[in-house]
């Protein structure tokens, strides 16, 4: 067969292939309004949520939710906010746990994991079923207290904030599963025969080619700690330690309860309890606590689609 007759054969075949891999045209149209619906559907409640936060208290009672409230008010926000230093202090705490949290955590995480994951450590199987233990049983809040406040001497520290949170299960099987199918035995191998270490290999070339998988488990281990106020409650008794999440708790308990208990307190009371936003505060709540952690996913998404391509073994 000729040179130009086996190009035009090859071409043929590429052009055969490219019609299958192709989506017709009202088919795409459906499937973008599709997804336009999802994103919607997704979208559409926290921005309802966000201007329940800015309508005004009396307005809302009146004519109950709208997306168009007939009057604005910041008033929510600013109760919020004139907590002062408290909010400040918080957001520090919160930021300051939840960075170190992270960072902790994907350390402790992807050497256990990677440990587990390589078929030639001896003691894999041992390791495996201290992990799984965890999963089965727990010791209860009355030990994980003692141990914390007693045998760790944590109360009162960031550390108590930070140390039990750092090191899941879930989340190691999860990324050893993604070393064992994501990173080859070849790569690991070759790096070994041209005399890198052990640390070595696995910063310089294991973290580079598992960053999707480890830009989940980070992406987990911020939600955690943004969101985590138990940990607070169970072992901080110092206000200046307190996070983001349990103080906007302590916030909106002390609304209910003043709300729930105006009667008991006289004329003062009654004229607090009405000019306090209820429905509102509980709305910029949500606001203030998850507006942060949004800005968040466009970090872990820029790693999710540039690992992707990171690490390929050449044959």
């Amino acid at each position: 067969m000729s040179r130009r007759k086996m190009e035009k054969k090859i071409r043929a075949i590429e052009e055969e292939g490219c019609k299958y891999n192709q989506i017709k045209k009202p088919t795409n149209v459906l499937f973008n309004i599709f997804l336009a619906v999802l994103s919607l559907i997704c979208v559409i409640p926290f921005i309802f949520v966000i201007i329940i936060s800015i309508t005004d208290e009396e307005s809302l009672t009146m004519n109950g939710y709208r997306f168009i409230p007939e009057k604005l008010s910041l008033y929510a926000y600013e109760y919020i906010i004139s907590a002062g230093e408290n909010i400040l202090k918080s957001y520090g705490v919160t930021i300051l746990v939840t960075v170190l949290g992270t960072l902790i955590g994907l350390l402790l995480t992807g050497t256990y994991a990677y440990t587990l994951s390589r078929k030639n450590y001896a003691y894999r199987k041992f390791f495996t079923t201290v992990i799984t233990i965890p999963m089965l049983f727990s010791g209860g809040m009355i030990a994980n207290y003692l141990i914390v406040t007693k045998v760790m001497m944590l109360k009162d520290t960031i550390w108590a904030l930070i140390l039990p949170l750092c090191l899941n299960s879930f989340n190691i099987i999860v990324l050893r599963t993604f070393f064992k199918t994501s990173i080859p035995d070849a790569v690991v191998e070759s790096a070994k025969i041209d005399g890198a270490s052990e640390w070595r290999l696995f910063f310089q070339i294991v973290i580079p080619m598992a960053l999707p998988g480890l830009a989940t488990i980070g992406l987990f281990l911020t939600l955690g700690y943004w969101n985590d106020w138990f940990n607070a409650m169970m072992y901080m008794d110092n206000k200046d330690m307190i996070p983001l999440q349990y103080l906007l708790i302590q916030i909106e308990s002390s609304i209910d309860w003043l709300a729930n208990n105006k009667a008991t307190m006289g004329v003062d009371g009654i004229a607090v309890a009405a000019n306090m936003p209820k429905e509102t505060i509980k709305m910029a709540i949500v606001v203030i606590s998850t507006l942060p952690i949004i800005f968040a996913y466009p970090f872990f998404q820029r790693y999710f689609v540039n690992g992707l391509t990171v690490g390929a073994v050449k044959e």
